[in-house]
């Protein structure tokens, strides 16, 4: 796998796609751009899903986060950018995720987005 950034989520089958069970990703490096200002905004992006059939592959998450860093971005567009990506990709029962933004401007900012699939689908 590349070492550079990108938009690709690699997957995985999920070893027990009979039981619901959570998944948690704590990426607490997120950078991105302000589109205002051109200044880097930091943050912490909280991934919580319950798998379908698939998981996401822990380094294709960090290159796919990193892809971010360069780009502008307000703090609602890209979380709920970031929770499309990953239902896309990974198809889960469930899925939040949510970003908690650093101080910018005295403002602590906090997003969750949410995708409720079914709680349970054919195997």
């Amino acid at each position: 796998m590349p070492t550079r950034p990108s938009r690709r989520l690699e997957t995985f089958p999920n070893p027990s796609p009979g039981r619901d069970y959570w998944i948690r990703h704590e990426c607490p490096e997120f950078t991105a751009l302000c589109p205002v200002t051109g200044q880097p905004d930091f943050g912490t992006i909280v991934v919580l899903y319950v798998p379908h059939r698939r998981c996401v592959e822990l380094k294709s998450l960090k290159l796919y986060l990193w892809a971010f860093r360069d780009e502008g971005h307000f703090f609602e567009q890209v979380t709920n950018q970031i929770l499309d990506d990953l239902v896309r990709a990974v198809k889960p029962r469930r899925m939040t995720v949510q970003g908690r933004f650093n101080v910018r401007g005295g403002i602590a900012t906090q997003v969750v987005a949410r995708y409720a699939g079914s709680a349970r689908k054919s195997r």
